[in-house]
């Protein structure tokens, strides 16, 4: 009889095995296609708050019935990052498993606010677009349009736009990225404004005075938040995998330990939650309601610390209730090292002042 464990016998059967391969190459998308992600997710309440919790969202709406009915809600209802991160990881088995860069998500919106727990989440995502990567021949770039949707009613819950590289089965022929590139760095401190003004406080007549103190000067609005979180093993593999994202990049050492990185990175939505929390720690949101130009700058590892930056780019009074107005922010995540690894333009809705 076959030792099948023995270990000569078992390295030579997995040298002879084929390997059940698990996501899709470049080739496999379709422009138009139409594709069902098979599983979906119950919102819990451990969920939510684990995610919260682990990534420093404090606000009290999301945690005690009191503050929900305050914000007009009937009960402490799903956190908009939670519901954002749940609705791509069912996603990922059939769009980017196979691994590839993040680039970036467009067009976030939440077409229902309040979210009760306990919904039941349906995926599927539209191949918008595709196209060979210029600079890596061994990949491709795809933009899907991903919808969350409540599996009993059928109502959209949220949308956005992901685009991700994605590995080719065959390399194609580029250019290596040359062409149109002149390889200038016309960024730097030379063109940063000459002052940084910070609000006085978090409320919506906070931002509008300082953007007002800013205009006609040389000057911008902008501000870093003090609170830092240490990427650890819980950020890295359990978040993702506990909304079903299973690209091999958040839990695979083996797969990860020729990559860039030389080990597991973490999730881009871990990093910009936790940089959106701590940009709402000195903020007094009322409600989110969207995002766009989110672009992922760099990978983040275990011990790698998460800060958050935040320039405030408009303050419009006429927009909401009567309680809050709306405010746009550029966010961007980064490390002790300083390096950008996230950035994005957030709407919300910010209590005004005696709110």
């Amino acid at each position: 009889m076959t030792d099948w464990t023995d270990p000569e016998t078992f390295a030579a059967a997995l040298d002879r095995a084929d390997t059940r391969e698990k996501g899709r190459y470049f080739e496999d998308f379709d422009e138009g296609a139409v594709i069902e992600h098979a599983p979906g997710l119950r919102l819990t309440r451990h969920g939510s708050e684990t995610w919260m919790s682990q990534t420093l969202n404090h606000d009290p709406a999301y945690w005690r019935s009191d503050a929900a009915l305050d914000r007009g809600f009937d009960a402490p209802p799903v956190h908009p990052d939670y519901l954002l991160a749940c609705v791509m990881g069912p996603s990922v088995e059939d769009l980017s498993e196979k691994g590839g860069y993040f680039l970036g998500r467009d067009g976030v919106e939440f077409h229902r606010h309040g979210v009760p727990l306990g919904t039941e989440l349906r995926v599927e995502s539209t191949v918008e677009t595709t196209r060979p990567s210029s600079s890596r021949p061994g990949y491709g770039v795809v933009t899907w349009e991903t919808r969350g949707i409540d599996a009993a009613s059928g109502e959209p819950l949220v949308s956005y736009e992901r685009t991700n590289m994605v590995p080719r089965r065959e390399p194609a022929a580029t250019d290596g990225g040359r062409s149109g590139s002149t390889g200038d760095d016309e960024s730097g401190p030379s063109l940063l404004p000459e002052t940084l003004v910070a609000p006085d406080g978090g409320a919506f007549e906070d931002f509008r005075r300082a953007l007002d103190e800013a205009a006609d000067r040389d000057a911008a609005v902008a501000y870093r938040h003090e609170r830092g979180r240490t990427t650890d093993e819980f950020t890295v593999a359990a978040l993702p995998l506990a909304t079903l994202n299973t690209a091999r990049q958040h839990h695979n050492a083996a797969a990860m330990a020729d990559s860039p990185s030389g080990e597991p990175v973490a999730y881009g939505d871990v990093t910009r939650s936790t940089a959106l929390g701590h940009a709402r720690s000195d903020e007094r949101t009322y409600r989110e309601l969207g995002y766009d130009g989110e672009r992922f700058h760099d990978f983040v590892t275990a011990g790698d610390t998460v800060f958050g930056f935040t320039r405030v780019l408009d303050a419009d009074g006429s927009a909401g209730p009567s309680r809050a107005g709306e405010v746009t922010f550029e966010h961007v995540a980064f490390t002790d090292d300083e390096r950008p690894v996230y950035s994005g333009v957030r709407r919300a809705l910010v209590d005004r002042e005696g709110a």
